[in-house]
């Protein structure tokens, strides 16, 4: 069995030049399963911890920074908000950031609820879901409740959130550049951000999880960032 990594975008198809081609990208993704009961970091199914969350591109999961989307050099790291509780109230924090081709298409998102999440004290409310290019943010889309292991969740996404879903934005500018690409400086951010409000824990204390996995799945295609260059591609785009 054998791994390789390259650049990309990777595109196929067996008409490859006139007028009429066949040529299409390949569809990519990222996933990671989170287990929100194991905070040990690079294990595998790491689930983050109060302020941390999760990226499985590390293989296995390792904690993640979530930047600030920025066009500048060094990005800035942003704050995840803490784990939170009022006398017996109490509201818990756990996600994962992926990082993407910058200009990528965002093809599907799937989040699927594995196990429920339960807590040592107190009643767990209404958990959602938020995914967008930042932390506690829902430009690609929303998922409305996450509470059932029934299986796959529903991502409802807007007009709006489908058009920002067609091309993700430059969040952190990376140096030195990682390739030869026009774009190999800049990675687009897709960050899942599960909320986990509760009630009737013990007053002033923190309720602990005791169970909850989730799995997130984003397919994509990743921008030709030479494509319509006559010079690069003098027999057509797809040569």
């Amino acid at each position: 069995m054998a791994r390789s990594t390259f650049e990309g975008p990777i595109l196929s198809g067996d008409v490859r030049f006139g007028a009429l081609r066949n040529v299409g990208y390949t569809l990519l993704a990222q996933d990671a399963n989170i287990v929100l009961t194991n905070t040990t970091t690079n294990t595998t199914s790491y689930g983050g911890s109060s302020g941390q969350f999760v990226n499985a591109n590390g293989i296995p999961n390792s904690a993640a920074t979530v930047y600030t989307p920025s066009s500048t050099y060094p990005p800035t790291a942003a704050t995840i908000t803490a784990d939170t509780v009022s006398t017996t109230t109490g509201t818990l924090y756990r996600g994962v950031v992926m990082y993407l081709p910058y200009g990528s298409s965002i093809v599907n998102i799937l989040v699927d609820t594995n196990v429920a999440v339960t807590i040592n004290t107190g009643t767990v409310g209404t958990v959602t879901g938020k995914i967008g290019n930042a932390f506690n943010d829902t430009t690609y889309g929303s998922i409305t409740t996450m509470n059932a292991a029934t299986g796959r969740n529903t991502v409802a996404q807007t007009g709006a959130q489908l058009l920002a879903a067609t091309s993700t934005t430059a969040d952190v500018i990376y140096s030195p550049s990682q390739g030869s690409g026009p774009n190999s400086n800049v990675l687009s951010q897709v960050v899942l951000t599960i909320t986990i409000p509760y009630t009737g824990g013990t007053s002033g204390t923190l309720s602990t999880i005791t169970a909850g996995t989730f799995n997130i799945t984003v397919g994509y295609t990743q921008l030709d960032g030479n494509i319509g260059n006559a010079t690069t591609y003098p027999y057509g785009n797809f040569d």
